[in-house]
């Protein structure tokens, strides 16, 4: 899965899709302060990125992915 949910940290990996969107949605109500990890993404699918805009928390390892950290980084902003 290009999620993996481990405690409080949910690491993304490679291209994420819409598949993820429903258990990252349940996985950040149910986890008092997740960390997110964009470290190792390469795509993220939009309804991913909505799911963490709506969220409103902030991301503990930026994407290396040049797009990522150039386009969604900003919409994430610092929160």
């Amino acid at each position: 899965m290009p999620i993996r949910f481990e405690d409080r940290t949910a690491r993304f990996e490679g291209a994420c899709t819409v598949d993820e969107a429903i258990p990252l949605a349940e996985w950040l109500c149910a986890v008092e302060e997740p960390r997110l990890d964009l470290g190792g993404c390469t795509a993220l699918h939009t309804a991913l990125l909505q799911v963490l805009l709506a969220a409103g928390k902030p991301v503990a390892v930026p994407p290396e992915d040049a797009f990522l950290k150039g386009w969604v980084m900003p919409a994430l902003g610092k929160r």
